[in-house]
C-alpha cells in the first residue's frame, strides 16, 4: 500500500514539477510587458519633456509676442495723438482757407465796385464835356474837376490796386504755404492710416497664433496627462499582476514543498519498511540456531518483529 501510495505521489510530483516551466514562461512574459511598460514610460516621458520645452518656447514667443503688441499699442496711440493734432491743424488750415477765400471774394467784390466808379467817373466827364451849351466858362471848371477826379481816381486805383496786389500776394502765399501743409497734412495722415492698418493686421495675426498656440499647448498637455494616466494604469496593471504571480507561485511552491516533505516521510517510511525485511531474514537465521518452529511462522511485518525476537534470543543463546 504504501508503495503505491508512494508511485502515486511520484506520479504528482512530476506533474507538479511540469508546472513550474508554465509559471517560469510567465514570470517571463510579465517581465517582458513590464520592460515594455518601463520603455513606454521613458519614451513617453521623453516626449512630455519635449513637449515642455516646446510649451516654454511657444511661451516664450507668445510673451515676446504680447511685449511687441504692447509696444506697437504704445506706438499707435502715439501716432493716434499725432493724427488728432493733425487732424485739428488740417480743420484750422481748411477755416483759414475759407476766411480767406471769403476775403478774396470781398476784395474782389471792392475790385469790381471800383472798375464801376471808374466807368462811371468817365461817362460823368463825358456828360459835363457834352455838357457845354451854357454860356458859363465851364471847360476851365470842367477840366478842374476832371482832373480832380481823375487824380482822385488815379490815387485810389493806385492804391486800390496796390492794396489788393499785396493783399493777393499775401493770400497767394498763405494759400500756396497752407496747400503744401494740407498735402503734407494729407500725406501724414494717409501714411498713419496705412501704419493703422498693417498694425491691426498684425496685431490680428498675433492673436491668431495666440490662439492657435494656447490649443497646442492644451492639446498637448492633454495628451501628456492621459499618456501619463495610461502608463501609470498599465504600470499599476502589470504591478498587481506580478504580485498575483508572485503570490501564486509562493503558494504553488508551498504546496510543492509540502508534497516534497511528505515525499521525503514516505521515502523514510519506506526505507524502514525494507529495513523490517532484513530483520526478518536475521530471525529465520536465529530461528534455525536456537529452534526453527519461530522462523517459519514469520511472515509479513508481524512475523517479522517475532522473528527479530526469537533471534534476538538466539543470540543471547
Amino acid at each position: 500500500m504504501l508503495e503505491t501510495k508512494y508511485e502515486l505521489l511520484q506520479g504528482q510530483g512530476v506533474g507538479r514539477s511540469n508546472v513550474e516551466p508554465l509559471f517560469e514562461a510567465y514570470m517571463a512574459g510579465l517581465r517582458r510587458q513590464m520592460d515594455l511598460v518601463n520603455n513606454d514610460k521613458i519614451k513617453l516621458d521623453g516626449e512630455l519633456r519635449n513637449m515642455q520645452g516646446l510649451v516654454e518656447d511657444y511661451k516664450h514667443k507668445y510673451e515676446d509676442e504680447i511685449n511687441k503688441r504692447n509696444n506697437l499699442e504704445n506706438d499707435f496711440v502715439i501716432l493716434k495723438k499725432d493724427v488728432d493734432s493733425a487732424y485739428l491743424v488740417k480743420a484750422d488750415l481748411e477755416d483759414k482757407v475759407g476766411s480767406l477765400t471769403d476775403e478774396i471774394n470781398f476784395l474782389r467784390n471792392i475790385y469790381e465796385e471800383l472798375r464801376e466808379l471808374q466807368a462811371s467817373i468817365k461817362d460823368t466827364s463825358v456828360v459835363v464835356q457834352m455838357d457845354n451849351s451854357r454860356s458859363l466858362n465851364m471847360e476851365k471848371i470842367v477840366a478842374e474837376v476832371k482832373a480832380q477826379y481823375e487824380e482822385i481816381a488815379a490815387h485810389s486805383r493806385e492804391d486800390a490796386e496796390a492794396w489788393y496786389k499785396s493783399k493777393f500776394d499775401q493770400m497767394s502765399d498763405q494759400a500756396s504755404r497752407f496747400g503744401d501743409e494740407l498735402r503734407n497734412v494729407k500725406g501724414e495722415v494717409a501714411e498713419v492710416n496705412r501704419l493703422i492698418s498693417r498694425l491691426q493686421s498684425e496685431i490680428e495675426a498675433v492673436k491668431a497664433q495666440r490662439g492657435g498656440l494656447e490649443n497646442q499647448l492644451a492639446e498637448a498637455e492633454e495628451r501628456g496627462e492621459l499618456a501619463v494616466k495610461e502608463a501609470k494604469a498599465r504600470t499599476r496593471d502589470l504591478e498587481d499582476a506580478l504580485q498575483r504571480a508572485k503570490q501564486d507561485m509562493a503558494r504553488q511552491l508551498r504546496e510543492y514543498q509540502d508534497l516534497m516533505n511528505l515525499k521525503l516521510a514516505l521515502d523514510i517510511e519506506i526505507v524502514r519498511g525494507g529495513g523490517g525485511g532484513g530483520g526478518k531474514e536475521g530471525g529465520r537465521g536465529g530461528g534455525r540456531g536456537g529452534g526453527r518452529g519461530g522462523g517459519r511462522r514469520g511472515g509479513g511485518g508481524g512475523g517479522g518483529g517475532r522473528g527479530r525476537g526469537r533471534g534476538g534470543g538466539g543470540l543471547s543463546d
